[in-house]
């Protein structure tokens, strides 16, 4: 499936900022199954300096420094993206989640050194005893590992009611837990919270997800945004992702931006400024399939 993807990002200060420094995350990551054709970054004002790199987890990143006094700043993206067909892995064969958990005790073998860093505490990721007895629940004895990762991620989605107002970026994931509300951010953490309070390797991925319009209705331009869900490794297969605020296994219709242990390194536009006061941000994302 192709995709032509734009995202808007456009932040009003309440008051002049003299200096900003910032770096955006937002360009699509070409993979075994995913194309990056071309893709377009306009800023404006125009920065002072901007410079692009690649970060630690492989993400593209881009750097830029707004030097003169503005009052507003927009970020606006251009991509277009192919997504192949994936073939499924097979939950029902894949190995028991016990023995995965075994192999990332030390000592690790030198063959799996990088998704063991996904198996230790993030930032914003926190294992903890609750977290591991809400995902036992998916996880019993000799339970294959993707049949357990499918399980839990049902039970999120089925557990937790999606409410855009009922959380932020900041909200920790022991307020979700006990609130049984969030948005897609929120679930991800909770789904990688759980693995690896299992003794599992988890990582978090951003991106973008086609919507669909309801039957007999247009498809609406820039009512899109951007999503977020989870990884699992797994022996064989590698890393496997799962959507817990959709119920499903991440195929055609999800774009992957960037990944890391968790949100925090996977923002799509971070910063800091002199001046600038209180500030709105709005965010348009528009996803649109091609042919």
């Amino acid at each position: 499936m192709d995709y032509h993807i734009t995202h808007r990002t456009l932040y009003e200060y309440a008051a002049p900022v003299s200096v900003s420094h910032h770096v955006a995350r937002l360009e699509p990551r070409a993979t075994a199954t995913q194309t990056r054709s071309s893709f377009s970054l306009q800023i404006f004002p125009e920065p002072a300096l901007r410079k692009a790199r690649t970060d630690y987890f492989g993400n593209q990143l881009c750097f830029f420094a707004i030097q003169e006094i503005h009052s507003k700043l927009e970020i606006i993206t251009s991509s277009r993206v192919t997504v192949q067909p994936r073939n499924p892995a097979q939950t029902e064969s894949s190995t028991p989640w016990e023995s995965v958990a075994e192999m990332f005790r030390d000592p690790v073998s030198p063959e799996i050194i990088e998704p063991y860093q996904f198996v230790f505490d993030s930032p914003q990721i926190r294992a903890s005893q609750e977290l591991a007895d809400y995902a036992r629940e998916s996880f019993g004895r000799d339970t294959p590992l993707l049949v357990g990762a499918r399980d839990l991620t049902r039970r999120i989605f089925e557990d937790f009611k999606f409410d855009p107002k009922a959380t932020t970026v900041a909200t920790p994931l022991e307020e979700v837990l006990e609130k049984r509300r969030g948005v897609c951010q929120d679930f991800a953490h909770l789904g990688i919270a759980c693995l690896r309070s299992l003794g599992l390797p988890a990582r978090y991925v951003s991106g973008y997800l086609r919507t669909r319009p309801p039957a007999g209705k247009p498809r609406l331009v820039g009512a899109d945004a951007s999503h977020a869900w989870f990884r699992i490794f797994c022996p064989g297969p590698g890393w496997v992702d799962f959507d817990p605020t959709n119920n499903v296994q991440p195929a055609e219709e999800h774009i992957l931006v960037a990944y890391g242990r968790d949100y925090g390194d996977v923002s799509p536009v971070a910063g800091i400024l002199t001046g600038g006061g209180s500030h709105v941000v709005r965010v348009s994302v528009d996803v649109e399939p091609l042919g």
